[in-house]
This record gives C-alpha cells, structure tokens and sequence, in this order.
C-alpha cells in the first residue's frame, strides 16, 4: 500500500496568536482529509518560534558551524516533499523570520547537493493579513525567492483581507465560508503530489 505524500506546514510567524499560523492548520487538516478527493497526506505542522536561530552570518557560520536549530529544520524538510507556508506580509515583503528560515535551511552541508531542501519541492503560499490586499505583496516575493531556489510554486493560492473579521482571538473562525477555501490549499498540494507518487 502506498503511503501518502509527506508535508511541511508552518507560518512565517513568530507570534503566538498568528493569523497565518491558525491558516495553515486548516490549511493542513485539508491535506490530511481521506476523502474521495483528497490524497490523505502525513502533515508535519511545526512552529518556527520553537526554533530560534541568529541572523544568518557567514562568518558565524565559518566559525561554528551550522545552528542545531537549522540543522533540525533541514532534516525535517528533506523528509517532505511538500511545503504549506502562510506568509505575513512584513512592509509589502516577508517576514525576517520567514526569509532567515529560508536563508538558513538553503546553506550547503558536507555530502549534500546544493538547495537540497529546496530543489523539487512542491509548495502552496497563502498568506492573512489586517489590510486590504491580504498579504498578497508578500507573496509575489516569496513565489520568486521559492522559485528561484527550485521550489515548484503550485498556482493555487489565498489572501485572507481583513483577517481580524475572519479569525477570533483564539483562532476560532468567525467566517466559515472561508474554511473550504483554505482546506482546498491543503488538498490541492495534497493531490498534485500523489500524481506524482503514481
């Protein structure tokens, strides 16, 4: 029996109440579903505030190495073939967080292919954002800074406006209408990735 794809999902957030963190654990319960449309992938949902790690500096690095935190994140996304990423739009950008992530889990270690993390990776982005546009600024960037690494960058995709009308405080969504269209996110990776299990 074959298994289901495997998927990385986690938000460009440190904040504990993040909007994008609550986005991509629905996001992620669509991935899982077991339904006639669904792939029923095996999600790994991490949080990046439980990996801190310093501002990538390549003398730093020189001197000692690669962070412990860095490495673990490495390995968690050479195990998966597919990445859910919420992104907050910091400044029309990504977030510092986000983009350190990025810099750090891209540095070359001894006996592995360069972008080894990135090259082939499937990936869906979606960002939540207070403002009129969603997070939509952010993502332009972070499609091309993925693209640019090897990650294939599915089309499908979504940018919550005015999030505060859509989530409670504790995560709740207060808009229903937009669980199915978060959910597809998930799917949708889900599927794309088992036709390439088949």
């Amino acid at each position: 029996m074959t298994t289901g794809p495997k998927i990385l999902a986690f938000a460009g957030s440190a904040r504990k109440d993040s909007w994008n963190k609550h986005m991509v654990r629905i996001a992620a319960v669509g991935a899982q579903s077991t339904s006639d449309q669904s792939a029923g992938a095996e999600v790994t949902v991490i949080d990046l505030a439980d990996y801190p790690m310093p501002i990538l500096n390549l003398d730093d690095e020189a001197a000692t190495g690669l962070p412990p935190n860095a490495r673990k994140l490495k390995d968690l996304f050479l195990a998966h073939q597919g990445l859910l990423i919420a992104s907050p739009e910091h400044n029309s950008s990504i977030s510092s967080l986000l983009k350190n992530t990025i810099d750090w889990v891209s540095r070359p270690v001894p006996n592995e292919p360069p972008l080894a993390c990135f090259t082939d990776k499937i990936a869906i982005i979606m960002s939540a954002s207070p403002g009129a546009l969603g997070g939509l600024r952010g993502l332009v960037h972070l499609r091309a800074i993925l693209g640019n690494i090897g990650t294939i960058v599915l089309p499908s995709t979504l940018s919550i406006s005015k999030v505060h009308e859509t989530f409670g405080t504790d995560g709740s969504l207060k808009d229903e209408t937009q669980r199915p269209k978060i959910e597809k996110l998930g799917s949708d990776l889900a599927n794309f990735l088992k036709k390439l299990q088949d």
